[in-house]
């Protein structure tokens, strides 16, 4: 899968965003020298499938506190309420895809947990059904338990997810 460097950003944290080594990484791209990267710059990202192999895709909507699931050619599948970041712990926006599934992680995270290529950020279930809806979160997307298990059983590791205001 492609990654685009963002301003500021290092190849030891996008490593950490998507759970990888440092070395795996760079051996990836053949880049000699870690210090040596640009904003804009396209590096592969070994492990994952290229997000344009995906059957599915997932639009978040913060203001509208919705999750959508699309098909490839963008037919809605389906659209999930949902909990957001609060003002000071906001949701991310940006492009990420799904790295990891975990059923029952317990506590707060409900029945399922689904990490997103951005450190310490995910989509899961919860133990507090009434927050959804709402913005009350540190900055994962709240799902109810039954809608995060379903769209855990239909979306593969490597389903891009798009998050927008």
């Amino acid at each position: 899968m492609k990654h685009t460097i963002k301003k500021g950003e290092t190849l030891s944290q996008v490593a950490q965003d998507y759970r990888i080594s440092l070395s795996s990484l760079l051996g990836a791209n053949q880049i000699p020298n870690p210090n040596l990267i640009y904003s804009g710059q396209v590096i592969n990202i070994p492990g994952f499938p290229d997000v344009e192999t995906q059957p599915y895709k997932v639009l978040v909507s913060l203001n509208k506190r919705t999750l959508t699931l699309q098909r490839k050619n963008n037919t809605t599948v389906k659209r999930y309420p949902i909990a957001v970041g609060r003002m000071l712990s906001g949701t991310p926006t940006g492009d990420y895809i799904i790295i990891n599934k975990a059923p029952n992680p317990g506590g707060p995270f409900g029945t399922m947990w689904m990490s997103l290529s951005k450190e310490h950020y995910g989509i899961h279930g919860t133990n507090n059904p009434s927050s959804i809806g709402k913005a009350v979160s540190k900055g994962c997307i709240r799902m109810y338990n039954r809608d995060v298990e379903e769209l855990a059983r239909t979306i593969p590791i490597g389903t891009p997810v798009h998050i927008q205001p």
